[in-house]
């Protein structure tokens, strides 16, 4: 078995649209009769998506319907827990945009991507096809990332779209989701309350109150992958939450589950297998 777990940042004439590259890889030898299901929490984030090598299954929920993904996905922001099923030989090479770059390059209303997928092919067409064939030759993830800055240059090149201070603001209630009432955001982003509301939603694909939910989720959930000894209430007092219950409450919102019960099915996620955990 073989895998690769490169989380890195992408050229700095890139950082103003995305934040980081995130490339998996999963090589599983063929005794391996059933292969492990990464279960997705909701994470802050839209994204564009590679699969070079087998492609991946997407399942809403648990015990739902597999929807293919094909050589290439958009997904806007999820609220629910996916299930990613993957290929014997998989790789996902994943562009995380900041808050607000897809909606610019694209000038998709980001609600219209919230909790679905789109083949990617079909929203950026030819030059999109083109390189999912050649990352499809290359030998290795390192090959792949010239490639891919190559084609999201090209985007910017083709819309250069001004940051509004509504997505400098969007990047400081991602990285501080705790404490910051909507009055505020909505000045700093020099906009009355309902502007910023409607804005925020039409460029991230949820309400700014959702959004930090689910931006405190996840930070909550890499706080327990990097301190296993934690329990959960330490968590959720560390992460702002009132009390250990609303930190449920928000498990079952997204998940449908408790936080033992999501965090035994989090134990089989495919890179556990090689005894790493998102962090």
């Amino acid at each position: 078995m073989t895998a690769v777990y490169d989380y890195r940042l992408p050229s700095p004439f890139l950082r103003e649209y995305v934040r980081q590259f995130q490339i998996v890889g999963c090589a599983f030898p063929a005794a391996m009769a059933v292969l492990p299901v990464k279960p997705y929490w909701p994470r802050a984030e839209n994204c564009l998506s590679f699969f070079p090598r087998d492609p991946e299954c997407v399942e809403y929920g648990f015990g739902g319907e597999r929807l293919p993904s094909g050589r290439s996905r958009v997904m806007g922001q999820q609220a629910l827990v996916t299930n990613r099923h993957v290929g014997r030989d998989f790789m996902v090479f994943q562009v995380q945009f900041q808050p607000g770059a897809l909606h610019r390059l694209t000038g998709l209303p980001a609600h219209e991507l919230t909790n679905r997928f789109v083949d990617a092919e079909a929203l950026f067409g030819p030059e999109l096809r083109r390189l999912n064939e050649r990352l499809s030759g290359c030998a290795n993830h390192l090959e792949m990332i010239p490639l891919v800055e190559e084609f999201l240059g090209y985007l910017v090149r083709r819309t250069p779209k001004a940051p509004r201070p509504i997505d400098r603001v969007s990047r400081v209630l991602l990285h501080q989701p705790s404490g910051l009432s909507l009055d505020w955001l909505a000045d700093q982003a020099c906009l009355s309350t309902r502007q910023f509301y409607r804005q925020f939603v039409e460029r991230e694909g949820v309400s700014p109150k959702l959004f930090a939910r689910i931006a405190r989720f996840e930070r909550a959930m890499l706080l327990k992958n990097a301190q296993p000894t934690h329990d959960w209430l330490r968590v959720a007092l560390d992460l702002g939450y009132y009390d250990y219950q609303h930190l449920v409450r928000d498990f079952r919102e997204f998940t449908g589950l408790t936080p033992h019960a999501f965090q035994q099915r989090e134990a089989n996620a495919p890179e556990r297998v090689f005894g790493v955990a998102e962090t």
